[in-house]
């Protein structure tokens, strides 16, 4: 048995993967930074894939290897409170005001029309194709795929000139998504793992009082944390006081049982929206904003190197390449529907008109990132997970090779561009 690789050496091999593939994306593919090197880490997870066919030695190396991850904890305590946070700190607040409606329609009618939509035909699929899949499951695969990564959107929606209304509503849904998303799939996760109790009514309320403590504290801490930033000016500290709200906080908020994804998410509002104003000196912005985009770039980078070394190790049958396959379809529809109904509805109520075509581009536009891969990799081990972390790879594998590539030629043929209109962007 060779020596097992050790996490510092798999951290360098990722961080020296993706250092050289943005290089070669940068020289010959220029695509925009998050596709270019998400691309290139889907490359990545593809050239261990096939290395692993070649050398085979390769795929009980990576077995060991993700044998030593507990991934669960990189996932929710380090990842995935960095990733929040990165996605809130970029968020312009004023411009989410007009559309707040269709966006909390959106973050939460549509989390979980998309949830049961998908979660309901995954286990109709499963069961017809004689895979013993427990429904829980299926909706897990269901909360896990629903929300969308605000960062890859945004450079496209910035390359294309797209109006600032549909600009604000995506960048929002995709926002406040993830951390509805993250809320569902606990809840479920909970319920799977046998944590949670499973009533409707006592689901609903957990879901509440988690993600209204969640949001209130993170305000609170954002709040305090601009109270100390005002009263100093060194961009070090500044940055290093974020963290701790990154990563002390969350803990504080996960042991106060409230619910930690939202607390980032509403803390970083409060920082990226306030902080420029009133306590962020010039100088510390143009470090801070800096720090947070590259961390999220490297974050998701990680992220797509520890999903190759995961499917290395997974063992691989045909059914779960065609589960991913046949699942692309079905996520697109569910995203449509998901997306159309509380539009639709907001039409009614606001008795406004959309944008031609809006639901069309927020359907398309919907790409799965980082945090879809995130989830499925926190799923106790099992023959489910293996297939649940197939076919998420498969469903964002599409979303950003082939909707994220199609997006901006798709906006300019619906005549929805505007390429001289760049004034949209925030900090």
């Amino acid at each position: 048995m060779h020596a097992p690789i050790s996490l510092f050496e798999l951290i360098g091999l990722l961080i020296a993967a993706s250092a050289f593939f943005g290089f070669l994306n940068y020289r010959f593919l220029r695509l925009p930074d998050v596709i270019g090197i998400t691309a290139v880490g889907l490359l990545c997870s593809i050239a261990l894939l096939l290395a692993g066919e070649l050398v085979p030695a390769l795929p009980e190396r990576a077995a060991a290897l993700v044998e030593r991850i507990d991934f669960p904890e990189v996932v929710f305590h380090g990842m995935l409170s960095a990733l929040l946070f990165a996605g809130s700190l970029h968020v312009n607040l004023a411009n989410l005001k007009a559309e707040r409606l269709p966006i909390i329609a959106l973050a939460t009618v549509g989390v979980l029309t998309s949830t049961f939509l998908v979660g309901g035909i995954a286990y109709g699929l499963a069961t017809v194709a004689g895979l013993d899949l427990p429904l829980i499951y299926c909706l897990l695969f269901g909360a896990l795929i629903s929300p969308t990564d605000p960062i890859a959107v945004l450079g496209i929606l910035k390359l294309v000139g797209a109006s600032k209304k549909l600009e604000s509503r995506i960048t929002g849904e995709s926002l406040f998504n993830d951390g509805t998303g993250v809320v569902v799939f606990m809840v479920l996760l909970g319920l799977a793992t046998g944590e949670g109790e499973a009533s409707a009514g006592s689901v609903l309320g957990m879901f509440a009082l988690e993600a209204g403590g969640g949001i209130a504290f993170g305000m609170g801490i954002g709040a305090l944390s601009l109270w100390m930033l005002r009263q100093i000016d060194s961009y070090a500290i500044e940055i290093l006081l974020t963290l701790a709200i990154v990563t002390a906080g969350y803990s504080l908020a996960e042991h106060l049982h409230l619910s930690a994804p939202l607390y980032v998410v509403a803390a970083g509002l409060v920082i990226g929206n306030l902080g420029p104003g009133k306590a962020l000196s010039k100088r510390t912005q143009e470090h801070l904003f800096p720090f947070w985009q590259l961390a999220d770039e490297i974050l998701n980078l990680l992220l797509f190197g520890l999903i190759g070394i995961e499917l290395l190790a997974l063992e691989f049958h045909g059914h779960h390449l065609t589960a991913g396959l046949i699942m692309v379809p079905m996520v697109l529809m569910a995203r449509w529907i998901s997306v159309a109904v509380p539009m639709r509805a907001m039409q009614r109520l606001l008795t406004e008109r959309d944008e031609a075509h809006t639901v069309t581009v927020m359907a398309w536009g919907g790409l799965r990132g980082g945090i879809s891969i995130a989830l499925a990799l926190s799923l106790p081990n099992g023959d489910e997970r293996d297939l649940i972390v197939w076919a998420t790879y498969v469903v964002v594998l599409f979303s950003i090779l082939v909707q994220a590539t199609t997006l901006a030629p798709l906006m300019r043929r619906l005549g929805l561009s505007n390429p001289g209109d760049t004034s949209s962007g925030h900090h």
